[in-house]
């Protein structure tokens, strides 16, 4: 599956009560996976921070900001969620830091995913690591074009900048104080990431901290292709 027909990207943190991460997921991928993919919106990946062990990461992507409204309406004011939501909410201290975004380029986007995923009842995670690094910038758009020119694309799978969109979606909050420029880049584990890594880094005009996560795909967390 192309990723390139969903160019708006939410980036999503959730902050848990300690030690209820592995419930989160086990709700999250037995029972709201494919109602939000029916609802209209495409799950891009799940993932534990390794450095964060009550964190959940999560990414969604939607075709422009009025299917991502009619998506978010349905899922959240539907069966699925309704059924769901108390348990889910029990793990959840903040839901809130989340970053609207969309590719920087046409190449920008996340690679294609597999057409299948594991099925619901899969609990081995595939192995792997996916590094986020969110550079806090003025110009997200200044800030990717010279990681273009000075690292190159080819050294991640994806860019992104903020989106300045205003969020319609009023129910669910993203950050609208952010202006960043991320990218992801996959490992085949954490020693290819130590060996290697990301290439160091960083724009000038930095607003604060580089935040650097490793972040290990949950069980039915999409596969490249």
């Amino acid at each position: 599956m192309t990723n390139a027909d969903v160019p708006l990207v939410e980036l999503r943190r959730y902050a848990l009560h300690p030690g209820t991460r592995d419930e989160m997921i086990r709700i999250f991928e037995r029972e709201l996976m494919e109602g939000q993919e029916a609802a209209g919106m495409r799950l891009l990946g799940q993932f534990r921070d390794l450095d964060d062990p009550d964190t959940f990461v999560w990414l969604r992507g939607f075709r422009d900001m009025a299917s991502r409204y009619d998506a978010l309406w349905e899922f959240y004011t539907g069966p699925v969620w309704k059924a769901h939501k108390d348990p889910v909410n029990a793990t959840m201290i903040s839901s809130d830091d989340v970053l609207l975004l969309r590719p920087y380029g046409a190449d920008g986007h996340l690679p294609a995913m597999a057409a299948t995923r594991p099925p619901r009842e899969a609990t081995t995670p595939p192995g792997g690591l996916v590094v986020a690094t969110t550079y806090p910038v003025a110009d997200p758009e200044a800030a990717a074009a010279r990681f273009t020119a000075e690292v190159g694309a080819e050294a991640v799978e994806g860019r992104f900048v903020t989106d300045p969109t205003p969020n319609t979606y009023k129910w669910l909050p993203v950050r609208g104080d952010a202006s960043v420029f991320v990218t992801f880049a996959r490992f085949a584990d954490a020693a290819a990431y130590g060996a290697g890594g990301v290439p160091a880094w960083e724009p000038p005009g930095l607003t604060g901290p580089v935040r650097v996560a490793r972040l290990a795909p949950t069980a039915r967390s999409p596969r490249p292709a």
